[in-house]
């Protein structure tokens, strides 16, 4: 019934658009015939303002995936390399907090495990609001950087990596099925940064679907009830990302040419020195300003990501 009802306001929009298209160009006729040019000079600001609204459809028109309307679940894992790959995601993380904030998607960090001296091990963050996985679909992948190390006494050159994974929210009893039987819960108690509370009571949780080992932890809560409800949205999220490659892999095998967001396939890298330097791997869209896209400005990375049509 969501679905049904986003269809029709669509649909709505596209005629409404197509009603105002042919008023304008009624009124661009009578004001040519009788000559009123100030007529014409209101007909060319309306005329404005219509082609911004069929710009934004032709925009979301490129979310065309079947998820690409849900909320969004982002996993951010450090890679190899202690305390400089940590501070790397971290990085990441901030820099998609700021992106959400720009955009007034409302965000939350569901889950973190903080990392030994700096930085995070993992953290998983939520983005809520319309489109929000079909913007972040786009991040899904390796990131590299290569910058001079705050951490190295000698200020060597250092290259991290971190892994992003990008899910849609699942809506509960609609996308997919969870047998609990399925489910091995366990309870532990928090570490990190929390505060007394969280660390005597065993309240965080670690949930693994025993049929395909897919994990789920969530300590970030103080409450039991409120870490494992929110571990079943992240693995209720993995169990259907992992659903959702397999049936592209099939894709894939069909089409040829797929290329794995895994380990040693990065898809953007971000160089501070020597010089500075984003570069997205697939679609070859770069930025000069460092600094800025780590701020949040990611928006060209999405849109050329779109505009390629890549799944």
């Amino acid at each position: 019934m969501k679905r049904l009802t986003m269809l029709k306001d669509d649909i709505a929009n596209l005629e409404n658009l197509q009603k105002q298209t042919n008023s304008i160009m009624e009124f661009y006729e009578l004001a040519i015939v009788e000559d009123d040019k100030s007529l014409i000079v209101d007909l060319d600001s309306e005329l404005q303002t219509l082609i911004g609204k069929v710009n934004q459809i032709e925009f979301t028109a490129m979310f065309s995936g079947q998820y690409d309307r849900r909320n969004a679940l982002l996993a951010v894992h450090a890679g190899s390399g202690g305390v400089e790959a940590q501070d790397w995601a971290s990085m990441l993380l901030r820099m998609y907090v700021r992106w959400a904030d720009q955009k007034k998607l409302p965000n939350k960090i569901m889950d973190v495990s903080p990392g030994e001296e700096a930085g995070l091990k993992s953290a998983v963050l939520q983005i809520t609001g319309e489109f929000s996985y079909g913007y972040m679909r786009s991040e899904r992948g390796v990131h590299r950087l290569v910058r001079m190390s705050p951490f190295d006494a000698d200020h060597a050159r250092h290259t991290s990596f971190a892994l992003v994974e990008v899910m849609p929210e699942v809506e509960m009893g609609a996308d997919i099925e969870l047998d609990q039987n399925d489910v091995r819960v366990d309870v532990f108690r928090a570490g990190g940064h929390g505060g007394q509370s969280v660390q005597k009571n065993s309240t965080a949780v670690r949930m693994t679907h025993i049929p395909t080992g897919i994990k789920a932890i969530c300590q970030n809560e103080r409450s039991l009830h409120q870490n494992k409800e929110i571990a079943t949205k992240i693995l209720l999220a993995r169990l259907m990302e992992r659903e959702m490659k397999i049936q592209a892999e099939k894709r894939s095998k069909i089409k040829g040419g797929h290329v794995s967001a895994e380990w040693g396939n990065q898809i953007r890298s971000y160089v501070l020195h020597p010089y500075q330097m984003v570069k997205d791997h697939r679609t070859n869209f770069e930025m000069s300003d460092s600094n800025k896209v780590l701020d949040g400005e990611i928006n060209g990375f999405i849109n050329s990501y779109l505009q390629a049509g890549i799944n």
